[in-house]
């Protein structure tokens, strides 16, 4: 991956696919051992070289060097307060608990984001029953689109699809969503890549020339 300033595709795609599987899933000891082998904190884009990037790639750093099998537990116990439960998460990882004032799954943005997917033929395999405005499920969505941009950079169809889900689904909420990731972590490995994933939607954000529509959140 580059670290230059250039926003690289295939690269974006690589760093949609890790947040896609490290933010939807419980962490194993093969993910975490694999970031290891393949230096993911180490050749995770520089970008702008800005606080929440550097933050982020320190923090994932530093987890990842004094990684070890016994510490599996407390990583899962992490993710689960953060983004899954028991009880409520503190990172609440679905758009609808910050859009909506009732602060409900499946509410009316999730309806909207739905008729969206459907529009454009966006579907999931999921092996189990999730809302799709989890947070995790737009990086799956913009896995695919970036990749298709691989293909073919100047596709403006491509382009519009991914810049309607960034500005009027995801972005108008997702921030809040990390910035309580951060806030709470309990391990620099969360913290880190709620970090990184804080800077890698300022990119997108920026590269596709974006102002996130304004919301109201609730949280």
């Amino acid at each position: 991956m580059s670290s230059d300033n250039r926003f690289d595709f295939e690269a974006g795609q690589g760093l949609a696919r890790i947040l896609h599987n490290v933010l939807l899933n419980y962490p194993t000891a093969e993910m975490v051992e694999s970031f290891n082998v393949h230096g993911v904190a180490e050749t995770w884009p520089e970008f702008s070289h800005s606080s929440d990037n550097k933050a982020g790639r320190a923090a994932l750093m530093a987890y990842l060097s004094q990684w070890s099998v016994d510490q599996l537990d407390e990583l899962k116990l992490d993710y689960g307060q953060l983004f899954f439960g028991p009880g409520e998460p503190n990172a609440m990882p679905w758009g609808s608990v910050y859009l909506g004032e009732q602060q409900l799954l499946n509410d009316k943005s999730t309806i909207d984001l739905m008729g969206f997917y459907q529009q454009h033929e966006i579907s999931f395999s999921l092996e189990y029953k999730q809302p799709l405005d989890h947070i995790a499920l737009f990086f799956a969505v913009i896995d695919q689109l970036l990749g298709l941009l691989v293909v073919n950079p100047n596709d403006e169809s491509v382009r519009r699809t991914l810049s309607v889900l960034l500005q009027q689904h995801m972005l108008p909420w997702s921030h809040r969503c990390f910035e309580l990731a951060i806030e709470h972590a309990q391990t620099d490995f969360y913290r880190g890549i709620a970090y990184l994933a804080l800077d890698f939607q300022k990119v997108l954000a920026e590269e596709f020339n974006l102002v996130p529509m304004p919301a109201r959140l609730h949280r």
